[in-house]
């Protein structure tokens, strides 16, 4: 069988989250705010956490990129009246949170200039599955330079992972997606709630009711024969701006009063990532395509696909079946040849002539 490579146009809206078109994953640069320190709080689930967090307080090990002010504390001294009663609640998060690895040493910020900055400027530092989640961001970010909207009422978070394996890095933006979806599931059955159908928009975007609420970045660096990876998630949860978030839905479905919260969300998900990343390891992501498709927008969608043959440009319509081995999309096009779609830029327009190689 022969695959082509090829650019496709998507017959739905473009979205505002530029793709790189080597590989759907991106390595962005970073952003910081020196006007004024950003106070970051070290919390952790057990006792080793919690002693982890006087270790990095004492000997200042975090900082920010090009020289941005922060300060540490401790998980104690926070004072819920002076950041608000609507400020991320640390232990409402770990009383929810079962993991072993992810999510149990966390860092709180009322204000940061980007979560990301912080995992992946102080990667090092961290342990593995150590997560910094603020209640606003100055500075947040999408893929290649773009600006994430952070109102207050979002979850946004960015944690650490390492990898071994350099082919299947491109792929864990997939399994974090697939995570948020089951975590919202999951919030959703445990209190009662009416079903959120919250879907992914390949490669990395979350859609409710035909709008975007939420994204996520992952950005990575090798070092050590091991890969870095900084994964982060923006999710509107109680701000409506700049599309929708979840508790507007929530409303219109429900008579109650009953609302998300981003404490709840966000334990939900590492408890469910932790199970899908362990199975995307030791198993590969084929054992999670089947549910990874029950969630995307995207099966038998008809693409429109636009290549350049010498000096004119054709178009013509495939049919979406799924992912290839490498995270791409493949299609089938009228006349039975199968395709691997790439994006290219923002809107998915087209542009380069067809790569062909077999599949085995």
């Amino acid at each position: 069988m022969l695959v082509s490579r090829c650019r496709c146009r998507f017959l739905f809206p473009p979205i505002q989250t530029r793709i790189p078109s080597s590989l759907p994953f991106s390595v962005a640069s970073s952003s910081m705010d020196t006007a004024s320190p950003s106070a970051l709080f070290l919390c952790g689930k057990s006792s080793a956490e919690i002693e982890f967090a006087k270790s990095l307080k004492s000997n200042d090990a975090l900082d920010l990129p090009n020289g941005g002010k922060i300060s540490t504390h401790l998980q104690s001294e926070i004072n819920s009246s002076r950041f608000g009663e609507d400020a991320f609640n640390v232990d409402l998060f770990f009383s929810s949170l079962s993991t072993k690895r992810f999510g149990r040493f966390l860092i709180w910020s009322p204000l940061l200039s980007s979560t990301h900055d912080i995992v992946s400027h102080n990667f090092c530092e961290l342990p593995v599955g150590a997560v910094c989640v603020a209640d606003t961001q100055s500075k947040g970010r999408g893929r290649s330079k773009n600006a994430w909207e952070s109102p207050r009422g979002c979850l946004m978070l960015s944690f650490t992972l390492q990898m071994d394996d350099g082919k299947i890095v491109p792929l864990v933006q997939y399994v974090v997606c697939l995570a948020v979806t089951e975590a919202i599931k999951d919030v959703c059955d445990r209190n009662g709630f009416p079903c959120i159908d919250v879907r992914i928009k390949w490669p990395n975007d979350l859609y409710l009711n035909g709008l975007k609420v939420g994204g996520i970045l992952c950005t990575s660096t090798y070092k050590s024969k091991k890969f870095n990876v900084s994964s982060g998630l923006g999710l509107n949860v109680g701000n409506e701006k700049p599309t929708t978030c979840l508790n507007t839905v929530l409303k219109e479905l429900s008579a109650s009063s009953n609302e998300f919260r981003r404490e709840d969300i966000m334990a939900a998900f590492f408890n469910k990532f932790e199970m899908l990343y362990d199975i995307f390891i030791s198993q590969g992501f084929q054992t999670l395509e089947e549910l990874y498709y029950r969630t995307w927008l995207h099966s038998g969608q008809r693409v429109i696909v636009q290549e350049k043959n010498e000096d004119r440009v054709v178009e013509n319509l495939v049919t979406i079946q799924g992912l290839t081995s490498s995270g791409y999309l493949l299609a089938i096009g009228d006349d039975k040849q199968m395709c691997e779609l790439h994006p290219n830029g923002n809107s998915f327009d087209f542009f380069n002539g067809l790569l062909r190689r077999k599949l085995e």
